[in-house]
């Protein structure tokens, strides 16, 4: 039986401490980016389908756009050093950096041991819609993807168009590999345009109908050279459901763009982690 303690609103009413300030950590110049924005070609493009995913490039001083380009449509965006896989996009430590959802100025971090920015946001059309009175909000790193396996586990379904299935397709057919294979480097994602937060009462992970609206974007400069892969959620705008061929379904857009030469001056991509990885022997 749980006994509440004499002094249990004393022990709640302890302030909470940051776990991770952030005052020391590098700020990226987004005047730079902003200025060697204004000028720059578009150099490629992937249309990635409805209830599919497509995969891109773009190189260390690049910038990369994703638009909503015909409906509200959310997209789930995994990016990986596009010359060593095991570099990948770490969620955790980037909702540890920067928050439950990213914006303006946020960056999306390596996993270890590198700990480096591999992209930072630059733009976003949806930066108005702030927090929610139900607490949601937009561009989150807390969702892991709509998968088969959890599909399987609470409705004993064997649904191949999430995201994760999607992300694992895309990514074995561009590199020419196995899915098993493939499937082993698909993460954990930045949830691109999806509205979400916790429910105050239990916790729990919730979604709801996405702002977004064709001509929506958000925009990132590339600090190292990536491979992305977006997926286009077969939940659509995720007002109703996850994974589903029922939800309306839209495509989304990713564009890439080169600046003009000399544009970015004297920056540098970052280096790797500076930690000398002997763990204390």
């Amino acid at each position: 039986m749980t006994t509440i303690p004499d002094d249990a609103e004393a022990r709640r009413a302890v302030a909470p401490v940051i776990c991770y300030p952030t005052e020391t950590l590098p700020a990226p110049d987004l005047a730079l980016y902003a200025a060697a924005r204004e000028g720059a070609r578009k150099v490629a493009e992937a249309v990635v389908a409805p209830r599919e995913a497509a995969t891109f490039r773009a190189d260390a001083g690049q910038f990369f756009r994703i638009t909503s380009v015909e409906g509200p449509q959310v997209g789930d965006l995994n990016l990986w050093n596009a010359h060593d896989l095991s570099e990948r996009f770490y969620s955790g430590k980037t909702r540890a950096l920067h928050g439950s959802h990213l914006g303006t100025g946020a960056r999306m971090w390596s996993a270890f041991p590198h700990l480096r920015p591999m992209a930072t946001i630059v733009d976003d059309t949806l930066g108005w819609y702030g927090i929610d009175q139900f607490g949601g909000a937009v561009h989150d790193v807390i969702g892991t993807r709509c998968d088969p396996y959890t599909g399987n586990l609470l409705k004993g379904t064997q649904y191949h168009h999430c995201c994760h299935s999607n992300l694992t397709r895309a990514l074995a057919d561009t590199l020419g590999m196995p899915l098993a294979e493939a499937e082993g480097h698909v993460h954990d994602v930045l949830n691109v345009f999806m509205c979400t937060g916790f429910t105050r009462d239990t916790g729990q992970y919730f979604m709801k109908a996405s702002p977004v609206r064709p001509g929506d974007y958000l925009e990132f400069f590339a600090e190292i050279d990536v491979l992305g892969a977006l997926s286009a959620c077969p939940g659509g705008d995720c007002s109703a459901e996850h994974s589903s061929d029922a939800a309306a379904c839209h495509p989304l857009l990713v564009e890439v763009f080169q600046p003009r030469d000399g544009a970015l001056g004297r920056w540098e991509s970052p280096p790797v982690n500076g930690y000398d990885r002997s763990h204390g022997l």
